[in-house]
């Protein structure tokens, strides 16, 4: 048995990665990408007071956030990517 605040996370060799890497589809690694980078603009725009052309792109971010993410869940739900989770 082990308890979990007692792990360490382990970085993961280039190989292992590329290895992963080639068993996900071509389209999932490129809807992973897209929203992790739609997520960070989203949280880049974040506040009370916008300016119009801040709005837009806050809004702009979103929707490619939504689109990747639709393909994310299509594959696996838990996949999707929110502005909020911690990388």
């Amino acid at each position: 048995m082990t308890a979990s605040h007692l792990l360490v996370p382990v970085p993961i060799p280039d190989r292992v990665a590329a290895l992963i890497g080639a068993c996900i589809p071509p389209h999932i690694v490129e809807a992973e990408f897209d929203a992790e980078c739609a997520a960070r603009e989203v949280r880049r725009f974040r506040g009370p007071r916008l300016c119009v052309e801040d709005q837009a792109d806050r809004e702009l971010a979103l929707a490619e956030l939504a689109r990747a993410n639709k393909i994310l869940a299509a594959h696996h739900p838990r996949l999707p990517v929110h502005p909020g989770d911690p990388w």
